[in-house]
């Protein structure tokens, strides 16, 4: 009988703790591929959204646009008890030393706040890009649909707030589309310093720029691999962190590399048939997105988007050479790949806002010695921890272990100079925070 007692309670335990929450499975069930159509083409109808494109007309341009999806986020939160605080967040951007700026305006976002239970001030953030271009970007009258670039990632964002504000969660979650990303990133920069004036704790940025085309230009056609895009630490880091790195290690274990880990792991577990890349870079080679500016203040952000680009249909007038159909129509876009990407989005988006914060003060210990050692902070609403570890070529956390409501724990057998190591907060739910890696050393 007390074997029989014990079992149970070690199957509780596990199933506690290995995140298999039904929740999760539900929500990329309500993810709806239509939807995501509709939005679409309601955007590519504005004609261009270029952002100095007009913005009186109210059916043409940026500001017919941004207001179109000012209403939607006032509609979803209408329909969840006014769930959303929504308003718009603008900087003024002028011509004096930007060259992609043809006159002064005002550089509009549009912000819909789910705000936590628990941790108000903790937000996760999943943006995508309002504003689109044609192939001179100084030019802000020729038709610009952008139905991929970046259409697919606005109204990823907007579904995922559809389907996610049926739902309460203890930290905040922003849904936000942004502009004057293909000017040089405005609308993020605008946005990354409102949060640091006003003390925004993020968790991470989740940055959806064209997340609908499954054929790149290399004919390669693929409707289930993703790229992630992190940078290995931040670029806020001080000396001192740089020089502790040299001796410990720690070049490709920032906070933005593990919100990228998270999310590959989170989508290997809930969404098995998809296939997450991360890559070890900032964004493409020599290009930029929008979560960079977050980056350049210290906050964790990861662009998501499609594994295979077509550069035919990417800052391209409408027009056909040579046989070439040359233009971002939404013909192209593939609105059961885009579906597949929102919910990517939107459980990593619940797990992260259900989860407790993250340990700090992690220290780490065990030098010459066959044992790890680990001593961090305890976490108020974390029922347990979880010890993870990894080859250090590995790019993920292959081993784990769960080590109960303890604030000390040491891994027998286990050689630090081999691997290496961080920690997670686990809820009674079974939602893990990202992973801290060790900030300090403690002495055997």
């Amino acid at each position: 009988m007390k074997l029989k007692t014990l079992l149970l309670f070690l199957l509780s335990i596990s199933a506690s703790y290995s995140q298999q929450n039904p929740e999760l499975y539900k929500i990329t069930e309500a993810i709806s591929a239509k939807n995501i159509q509709n939005d679409i083409q309601t955007l590519v109808n504005f004609g261009t959204r270029n952002t100095f494109s007009d913005t009186l007309s109210n059916t043409r341009g940026i500001g017919a646009a941004r207001r179109w999806i000012k209403q939607e986020f006032e509609t979803i939160s209408n329909k969840c008890n006014n769930c959303l605080e929504v308003f718009y967040q603008k900087d003024f951007v002028t011509k004096k030393g930007n060259n992609r700026v043809p006159h002064d305006a005002w550089v509009v976002n549009v912000v819909a706040i789910q705000k936590g239970t628990k941790y108000p001030n903790r937000y996760v953030i999943m943006s995508g890009d309002i504003d689109s271009r044609a192939s001179n970007t100084m030019d802000f009258t020729t038709d610009a649909p952008g139905a991929n670039d970046n259409a697919s990632g606005m109204a990823g964002t907007i579904e995922a707030a559809r389907v996610l504000s049926k739902y309460s969660f203890e930290s905040s979650i922003v849904y936000v589309g942004l502009s004057g990303e293909e000017q040089g990133l405005f609308g993020g920069a605008g946005l990354a310093k409102y949060a640091k004036d006003n003390n925004w704790d993020i968790i991470g940025v989740l940055n959806n720029d064209m997340i609908g085309n499954i054929k790149g230009v290399d004919g390669v056609i693929d409707n289930r691999t993703f790229r992630i895009f992190s940078e290995p630490v931040p670029p806020t880091e001080t000396e001192r962190q740089r020089k502790l790195r040299r001796f410990y290690g720690g070049e490709v274990d920032g906070i933005s590399r593990q919100l990228a880990r998270y999310i590959h792991k989170n989508t290997k577990t809930y969404m098995p048939e998809m296939n997450p890349m991360m890559v070890y870079r900032l964004d493409r080679f020599g290009r930029g997105g929008h979560h960079r500016p977050f980056n350049d203040l210290g906050f964790a952000g990861i662009r998501i988007m499609e594994a295979h680009e077509n550069y035919t249909q990417q800052h391209q007038d409408i027009r056909e050479e040579n046989g070439i159909k040359y233009g971002d129509v939404i013909e192209h876009v593939n609105f059961d790949y885009a579906k597949k990407l929102t919910a990517v989005n939107a459980i990593n988006l619940a797990s992260l806002a259900w989860a407790p914060p993250q340990p700090k003060n992690v220290a780490i210990g065990g030098i010459v010695e066959a044992s790890a050692k680990f001593k961090w902070t305890k976490v108020e609403g974390a029922k347990g921890y979880k010890i993870y570890w990894r080859d250090t070529t590995s790019p993920t956390w292959d081993y784990s272990r769960y080590v109960g409501n303890v604030t000390e724990f040491t891994l027998n057998g286990i050689v630090i100079d081999n691997f290496f190591f961080g920690i997670s907060s686990v809820n009674e739910n079974g939602f893990e925070s990202t992973v801290a890696f060790p900030n300090a050393v403690f002495q055997n």
